[in-house]
């Protein structure tokens, strides 16, 4: 059988036919754009020397790093006594702090494993809840320093930075066991553990903010790489902290680099996209898409930059602490911002 094929009549023909060829890819190039484009302009100029206050953030953060990377090291139920030195690094920060530290405990492989809050009551609205998040596991055969001591250090230093604020919105910190392979989108996943029994109690979260592999920064050319599409928006020099949301946190994207954008001279980038995109979900936020709440990523992007990720060599010295200081008093002014100031989110539609 004889298959026609449809060929354009006349000059008109062509020049409808050429006009399709360059109106749908310039339609799904706008489409994506609506991804990518975040308020207020990123930080461009140079990494100016760290204030006093950022220096003390610094000096913490690598204290932190070094303990759980370095004198503790690997930490997971296979080094379970160092997971549990882990874990008891952590409670005693929240305590010297003056947090009353809670465990939500479970068992894995007839081992007890559990995650670490401290919660901070708020005010006006304190049903509705902001989460600040970050895994203390570290991967099979790697000390974990940037991936992700440096997220738990993050974590503490916020914990330490809004301890005496008083805000509207109850604050939690929270310290997810096994979000590592092979727990790593499984039921055994510790922040799956937490958001389901979220889900099940019915809280109010308004906004997570899960803090993933955050101390890797160059401003070599060439030092950041990305999966397919994101290579066409985003700047190839590694310097920046980026925001990630899935399409339903897009809304706490664009505030959370909004404020930070407005107060902190570091670079950033932010996406909110489909979930199902490469590199979107990979951390604790996914568990609280799972559940319908709003929740980011903040990350220096990992594998995409950080040449030593999920290996024996991510250790406590590749963690650019310094850089880390700045956004982590950046990321502190940004949490204060959506739990202390809830007329700026309360149409985010942020909790089930």
């Amino acid at each position: 059988m004889k298959v026609s094929r449809w060929k354009p009549r006349g000059s008109r023909g062509w020049f409808l036919l050429c006009l399709g060829w360059v109106i749908i890819p310039c339609l799904i190039f706008l489409g994506l754009l609506r991804f990518v484009i975040m308020p207020n302009s990123s930080y461009s100029g140079p990494f100016h020397p760290l204030s006093d206050e950022e220096r003390l953030v610094h000096d913490r953060l690598k204290k932190h790093v070094f303990a759980i990377a370095g004198e503790i090291g690997e930490r997971n139920i296979w080094h379970y006594n160092e997971l549990e030195a882990a874990a008891g690094y952590i409670e005693g920060i929240y305590s010297d702090l003056g947090y009353n530290a809670a465990s939500q405990a479970f068992k894995v492989d007839n081992l007890s494993v559990r995650n670490l809050e401290a919660e901070a009551k708020g005010v006006s609205l304190a049903d509705e809840i902001v989460i600040v998040g970050a895994h203390y596991d570290s991967v099979i055969g790697s000390p974990g320093a940037n991936d992700n001591a440096s997220g738990v250090a993050a974590l503490l230093e916020i914990a330490r930075l809004l301890s005496k604020q008083t805000l509207s919105r109850t604050l939690r910190f929270v310290a997810f066991v096994n979000e590592e392979p092979p727990f790593y989108r499984t039921g055994h996943m510790g922040s799956r553990v937490y958001a389901s029994r979220s889900s099940r109690r019915g809280e109010k979260i308004a906004a997570m903010f899960s803090l993933e592999t955050v101390g890797c920064y160059s401003d070599k050319k060439g030092s950041q790489h990305y999966p397919f599409p994101f290579s066409f928006f985003y700047p190839h020099t590694g310097n920046f902290v980026g925001f990630v949301g899935n399409l339903s946190s897009r809304q706490l994207v664009r505030q959370a680099i909004g404020v930070f954008r407005k107060t902190t001279a570091f670079p950033s980038e932010g996406v909110a996209a489909p979930g199902w995109l490469t590199g979107l979900g990979w951390s604790d936020h996914w568990s609280f898409w799972k559940e319908g709440y709003p929740a980011i990523m903040i990350t220096d992007t990992a594998l995409f930059r950080y040449e030593f990720y999920h290996s024996a060599m991510d250790t406590p010295e590749k963690v650019d602490c310094a850089r880390l200081a700045r956004v982590v008093l950046g990321l502190a002014r940004v949490v204060a911002e959506i739990a202390g100031r809830p007329s700026q989110t309360s149409s985010a539609k942020g909790y089930k």
